[in-house]
């Protein structure tokens, strides 16, 4: 097993020990913030790192294989969503988002199956899903740090560096869900020509 693919078992395995670090029962803050959300943050941007790292790796030594190409895409889809989830529930996130993101990898993954019946070529990245890959990241990355719910910073509640990060995240959070709206519908049209 090559280089590329031992980091994107690294990023899977990564997930449940972001999942299990609540459990612990660590207390105290930094900044305000609870060191429990810092160290899944930590684990979070640990894991995207090797998720540009092995794809780089992969092309740049030509060690580009088909256990790759099925299972990174998985990975990723794995980690946001985990991390989604779990803001869903410090009821940091409404439950709307992840569920868009969630239908938008369900749509994805038949076309490809389908691609994989028919012979056909899997469409590569639009713009909408190279935006949506890295407003993504960002958002979640932010979200962890922020102490407030999705959306706050409209209230009228919030001053200073709270109203900034809330903004920040919901304002990033927003751009993520249309972006990944519109590359799954990028997706669909690939799909409707292959099916015809």
């Amino acid at each position: 097993m090559n280089l590329p693919n031992k980091l994107t078992i690294f990023r899977i395995i990564l997930v449940p020990l972001m999942v299990i670090i609540p459990f612990f029962g660590i207390n105290g803050t930094f900044l305000g913030i609870p060191i429990t959300w810092l160290i899944i943050d930590g684990i979070f941007i640990l894991a995207s790192i090797t998720d540009k790292l092995d794809g780089y790796l992969a092309r740049k030594n030509n060690q580009v294989t088909t256990f790759g190409k099925f299972l990174d895409p998985l990975a990723d889809k794995i980690l946001v969503l985990a991390a989604m989830i779990m803001l869903v529930e410090m009821q940091k996130l409404p439950a709307w988002i992840p569920i868009i993101v969630l239908a938008r990898e369900f749509m994805v993954s038949g076309y490809r199956l389908i691609a994989v019946e028919k012979g056909g070529k899997v469409i590569a990245a639009s713009k909408w899903g190279k935006l949506k890959t890295v407003t993504q990241m960002i958002a979640i990355i932010v979200a962890f740090l922020d102490l407030n719910a999705f959306g706050e910073c409209f209230t009228g509640t919030l001053k200073g560096g709270d109203l900034v990060v809330n903004l920040f995240v919901t304002i990033m959070m927003i751009v993520q869900t249309i972006a990944t709206i519109f590359s799954g519908i990028d997706y669909m049209k690939g799909a409707k020509k292959l099916i015809k």
